[in-house]
């Protein structure tokens, strides 16, 4: 009988569920896992709440086994509990460029949550109401632990809120406070300055960028790069006011089909995003014009999309999947007790493909 009773206290320790440490059957708990890896119950609970200080290859195996039990906490009463939702909210505004850019966002965010006790939940933000309200509801109602936005503005409303508030958050885009704050941002200047210089390297006489809303920061940043090229060269060069990369598809491709049967029309375009590539795209051959001939075009690249365009043109990849996973590890340390700014702050570099 001896060795029985050691057979069965070794068994639930594999990664198989043992019905008598399910409590004939019933839901899985933190002391299923205990009794099945020999750990502390309280070093379970650490251990899927991600703490540091809890080896990561006891994080992963404990991970494992409440993963292939079914293990699910009782977010209420952790609630009650620890006062924490165990939600990060990404606030996302709609427009055409979203498409891939809240995909790669996503499945970026998404890994650095896995096997952690926090979830992803999406708040909307729509362009008729002002960018601090959906905030203000997540703060009022303290329905998430930690949140997340992009398209800052120089003096950031949000970013002053939430910094007063004591809230983790992480924006995508930086500002221009003078208080510090954490943010995952991309090189936007190196971008439209390498674009133009391309182009510029191609031959291309006059050139035309299509900026986001000037409210953002990141437009101020690639008219920057973009001007600091032209002046270089003593360039000629166009902006056009009417349009911006969240203007509608249609908007963009009849300002360019107009432009192209003008005189003087640029042939070179920096376009900021994918969805406005294309929208150019149909303006040039809705014109006849030989695309990388007649006019050349270079696009910010944010997805796979355009590895299969037709004819190709050139491309600078922004990883939104990498920037994803760093505002959520940086958004997981901030919640665990990280406050070292210099730590909390990423800037994500232009890599140029060779030709």
């Amino acid at each position: 009988m001896a060795g029985n009773g050691v057979e069965r206290k070794r068994k639930p320790r594999t990664t198989t569920a043992a019905p008598d440490l399910l409590g004939n059957g019933g839901r899985p708990t933190l002391k299923t896992i205990a009794e099945m890896t020999g750990l502390a119950v309280t070093t379970v609970s650490r251990a899927l709440a991600g703490a540091p200080q809890i080896a990561l290859e006891t994080r992963v195996r404990v991970a494992e086994v409440a993963q292939q039990i079914g293990y699910q906490p009782d977010r209420a009463a952790l609630r009650l509990k620890t006062g924490r939702t165990h939600v990060i909210s990404l606030i996302l505004d709609p427009h055409e460029e979203i498409l891939g850019y809240a995909t790669s966002m996503i499945s970026g965010l998404t890994e650095a949550l896995r096997n952690t006790p926090y979830h992803l939940t999406i708040t909307p933000h729509f362009s008729d109401i002002p960018q601090i309200e959906p905030v203000q509801y997540i703060l009022r109602n303290r329905t998430a632990d930690g949140i997340i936005f992009s398209r800052t503005e120089p003096l950031d409303e949000r970013v002053k809120l939430l910094s007063q508030s004591g809230v983790p958050f992480i924006c995508h885009g930086r500002t221009e406070l003078a208080t510090p704050h954490p943010y995952v941002d991309y090189d936007n200047y190196t971008f439209a300055y390498r674009a133009a210089r391309t182009l510029i390297s191609a031959g291309c006489r006059k050139l035309a960028i299509i900026l986001p809303p000037w409210q953002f920061t990141f437009a101020h940043h690639m008219r920057h790069g973009f001007m600091t090229a032209i002046r270089e060269e003593g360039l000629a060069y166009e902006i056009p006011d009417t349009i911006t990369i969240d203007s509608q598809s249609d908007e963009i491709r009849n300002c360019f089909y107009h432009r192209f049967g003008e005189a003087d029309p640029p042939d070179g375009v920096i376009c900021g995003g994918e969805v406005t590539a294309l929208a150019v795209m149909a303006a040039a051959h809705d014109r006849n014009l030989a695309l990388q001939k007649d006019v050349r075009i270079i696009t910010k690249q944010t997805s796979g999309l355009f590895d299969q365009v037709r004819p190709r043109v050139e491309t600078i990849y922004e990883d939104l999947s990498e920037a994803g996973r760093l505002m959520g590890e940086l958004l997981l340390k901030q919640i665990n007790g990280e406050t070292s700014m210099s730590q909390l702050q990423h800037l994500q570099q232009v890599v140029v493909p060779t030709p």
